[in-house]
């Protein structure tokens, strides 16, 4: 077995951050495939992604619950936490770009890549080491430098020993305020329900379902609850069939899924701030959107550091953003040889990040809830 990583408290909330900054990582991807859709499209396609992104969003309140319950701080508005793209993520045997990009196959195919089920070939090889040069894996380990997980059921698997370790040696590891907990009455999405944490039985629980319900890893194609794990979902796209239960996972028997490949806005893969035209209308509007995305995570923030009932708002917020993507993807961008513009989340860091983020930035938040 490959010696722990984590052996502290400290060591537990290092990798809850990058837990959380992973789960949120996912989304802005599924965001802009989902978005660049045309209107009255796609409609199985549409609802296969929205409901993965409303189970992310469950699965990065999961682990806020944990680190909360250990004392920590979720923080979505600290330098880095929202990554460049492309960015990289861990994929067992071949490494791989998170590019922005419009619904299309290559988009499935990443998708299928982040959610792929991989356990190591053993447990002395869940650690794997870093390629120099290039940008930094998502869930490298965050104690050991140069370090990347085989998968991300293994890096969750990583924090389920240490929490175990760590717990046995401290009594006390479990001490963080009750208050910040959300619970089902805060979130809830027909996949699942927010699981409070309050002992290592129910952070075991709360990390065990994100693994599952992402990858399907020890469940197979359906998860405990019987929901179909994320791969699988997206499976579905590239197969054109929905699965049914007792479905081998490379033969899905259920109705046919029809795709429209071509009823997309092609978008500009990964774009930036850098490829508007300066003071143009479409470098206002994508400023707009890198606004008010700043303002989801500083609404997400003061969610999870005290004001749990905030969350009721972020999940309705996050899709009230498609206006402003649509502000972006149904116009060309000029000079990109056809493509469309489509928003950056080049997110500026939050002034005075954390619990205390900016008082601007969480009146948007709060006034953008309503």
């Amino acid at each position: 077995m490959t010696a722990s990583t984590i052996n502290t408290r400290d060591d537990l909330i290092d990798y809850l951050h990058v837990a959380i900054a992973l789960e949120h990582a996912t989304i802005p991807p599924y965001l802009t495939a989902l978005y660049s859709i045309h209107p009255a499209t796609n409609s199985d396609a549409a609802h296969v992604i929205r409901v993965v992104v409303v189970e992310e969003m469950l699965h990065l309140t999961l682990a806020a619950n944990v680190l909360n319950a250990i004392g920590g701080s979720p923080d979505l508005t600290r330098p880095g936490f929202v990554p460049s793209y492309p960015a990289r993520l861990p994929d067992g045997e071949d490494d791989f770009y998170v590019d922005l990009r419009p619904f299309s196959p290559e988009a499935v195919e990443t998708f299928l890549n982040i959610e792929r089920p991989g356990a190591a070939p053993s447990g002395r090889s869940r650690l794997v080491p870093t390629p120099d040069g290039g940008r930094p894996f998502l869930v490298s380990s965050p104690t050991v430098e140069g370090m990347h997980f085989y998968s991300i059921g293994e890096f969750y698997e990583e924090i389920i020993e240490g929490l175990e370790k760590v717990a046995a040696a401290d009594p006390g590891l479990f001490s963080g305020d009750p208050a910040r907990q959300v619970g089902p009455e805060y979130f809830y999405s027909g996949g699942g329900a927010a699981i409070p944490v309050v002992d290592l039985d129910s952070a075991r629980r709360a990390l065990r379902f994100i693994a599952e319900q992402g990858e399907g890893l020890d469940s197979g194609i359906y998860d405990d609850d019987g929901e179909l794990a994320h791969y699988y979902r997206f499976r579905q796209l590239k197969l054109g069939r929905y699965y049914q239960a007792g479905d081998h996972p490379d033969s899905p028997s259920g109705p046919p899924l029809s795709v429209a490949w071509d009823e997309v806005f092609r978008v500009k893969v990964s774009a930036k701030l850098a490829d508007y035209p300066p003071g143009s209308e479409l470098e206002a509007a994508a400023l707009d959107f890198n606004a008010d995305y700043e303002a989801f995570l500083a609404l997400l923030t003061q969610a999870f550091n005290g004001q749990p009932g905030l969350l009721l708002d972020a999940v309705p917020y996050m899709f009230r953003l498609r206006d402003a993507f649509n502000r972006l993807v149904r116009n060309p961008l000029p000079g990109s040889g056809g493509h469309h513009a489509a928003p950056t989340f080049e997110v500026p860091t939050v002034a005075g990040s954390g619990p205390e983020a900016s008082q601007a930035a969480s009146d948007t938040a709060q006034a953008v809830g309503r």
